[in-house]
């Protein structure tokens, strides 16, 4: 019977590996060392490296769906919600993202790994797309694209964390990120959130 346990620990330590080290870095040794583990345990539940990578994308697609998401009533309650998953990425979800940002150059040479990533990517583009309707605003596929492309991008910036890239990008405050990102699609709001 499979340790479940021991292969979420693999798991985890997969994506800190390929968040410190990268994906060279990635190896079935890196992975034994940082989970704590003996030589050769990765290798048992892992076989090769790509069932490695595949193991950290579907760990990372599983924390990514844990994250809590407020419920979006109102054009502020997105703007909360865009700020804390934008929040999210410079502090606690920083070492998952770091490895997903690995994981997204991998799957340009890995077909069951670019499956996985699009997957977790392209729901975003749903999600954000009913957000925004949630919220009242007047959606069109063009503007929830524009929207979730544009959250997208910040991503590395956030992760980069240049002082300079994130204040002229305006992504020393989220908040101010998301709410300027909603007026620049939708018109200033008038009730001022």
């Amino acid at each position: 019977m499979v340790n479940q346990e021991r292969r979420d620990r693999l798991r985890d330590a997969a994506i800190e590996v390929l968040a410190t080290d990268g994906g060279r870095g990635l190896t079935h040794r890196a992975v034994d060392a940082m989970a704590g583990l003996p030589p050769g345990t990765t290798k048992n539940y892992f076989p090769t490296r790509q069932s490695v990578l595949l193991a950290a994308a579907d760990r990372c697609a599983g924390l990514y769906l844990e994250l809590p998401r407020p419920q979006v009533s109102d054009r502020s309650t997105l703007v909360a919600m865009i700020s804390g998953l934008l929040a999210d990425v410079a502090g606690p979800g920083r070492l998952r993202l770091l490895a997903f940002t690995e994981l997204q150059a991998e799957a340009a040479r890995a077909p069951g790994l670019a499956a996985i990533v699009d997957h977790i990517t392209a729901a975003d583009f749903t999600a954000f797309e009913e957000a925004q309707r949630a919220a009242g605003l007047p959606v069109t596929p063009e503007r929830a694209a524009a929207f979730t492309l544009a959250v997208h991008a910040a991503i590395p910036h956030l992760l980069a964390g240049g002082p300079r890239t994130l204040a002229a990008a305006g992504l020393d405050d989220p908040g101010h990120f998301a709410s300027s990102l909603l007026d620049a699609l939708y018109g200033r709001d008038p009730a001022g959130a």
